[in-house]
């Protein structure tokens, strides 16, 4: 059983890593969801999502990645893994990926009502049962280790160009190489909506509360990164946000909303 464990807690990881998808300045989130909804997986569904996203016939040609409800104007970062087998192979690999689906589940759930352990003879039986299972499982996790370590290598090699400056300036804050700001797509500009879908009262969110924000959710992000003196000017150089004063308390107040996207592309 324990063996089993193994094998099941390398194919959840294999799972929860070998994509993701989500907006650049909060990718870290999306893979920690991805990881908590691999974990509370069945062996069986594991299975069929490996056979489905990660372990592919080439004949099919490995799987869309797709980035359904992904905001507009937000940097958006997806990224799969595949194995490409031969027909024959996928067929094989396929056939003992369910195999081992149906041996856990005959050794957790009816084990002891396939063997007779109240006699000597039922015990040598159910022992040399549980030998043969103990190596079939043996194989199937040298097979997974094999493909776990090709994975690791390429998200390795991925997360190293991922946490680079240079691509962080370009697709994450929008930032080119000679200085230009790309505010549409930048990461100060996405992190500013979020924080004006949390903070808006009667359509409007102060600039100033959204600056607090943002530096306690995403620290990173600030106007001097974009050479601003202020949020307010953020804001203003940002076509898709809106700035405007209005009166707060007895008091003038800066604050901003979402554009209109229609009237924004006008």
């Amino acid at each position: 059983m324990l063996r089993l464990q193994q094998y099941e807690r390398l194919i959840k990881a294999m799972v929860a890593h070998h994509k993701v998808s989500g907006p650049f300045h909060d990718l870290e989130r999306a893979k920690a969801t991805q990881i908590d909804e691999a974990a509370r997986k069945t062996l069986g569904t594991l299975v069929g999502d490996l056979l489905v996203s990660y372990v592919v016939a080439n004949e099919i040609g490995p799987p869309e990645m797709t980035t359904t409800n992904s905001p507009e104007n937000v940097n958006w970062f997806a990224m799969q893994m595949s194995l490409g087998l031969p027909d024959a192979e996928f067929v094989r690999v396929e056939s003992d990926l369910r195999e081992m689906v149906l041996l856990r589940n005959n050794l957790v759930h009816h084990f002891i009502d396939q063997h007779d352990l109240w006699s000597s003879d039922g015990c040598r039986r159910a022992k040399d049962a549980l030998v043969i299972a103990y190596n079939r499982i043996d194989q199937h996790i040298g097979q997974l280790r094999e493909w776990a370590e090709g994975m690791e290598k390429m998200r390795q090699a991925l997360s190293e160009i991922l946490q680079s400056e240079e691509f962080k300036d370009v697709l994450v804050n929008g930032i080119a190489p000679n200085g230009k700001v790309n505010w549409d797509a930048s990461g100060i500009v996405s992190v500013l909506r979020e924080a004006f879908r949390a903070l808006a009262v009667d359509g409007w969110a102060p600039v100033a509360e959204a600056g607090k924000w943002v530096a306690k959710l995403y620290p990173e992000q600030q106007p001097a990164k974009y050479k601003c003196q202020s949020w307010r000017q953020v804001v203003h150089n940002a076509s898709m946000l809106e700035l405007r004063y209005l009166e707060i308390d007895g008091q003038r107040t800066a604050c901003y909303r979402e554009k209109d996207s229609s009237a924004t592309q006008q």
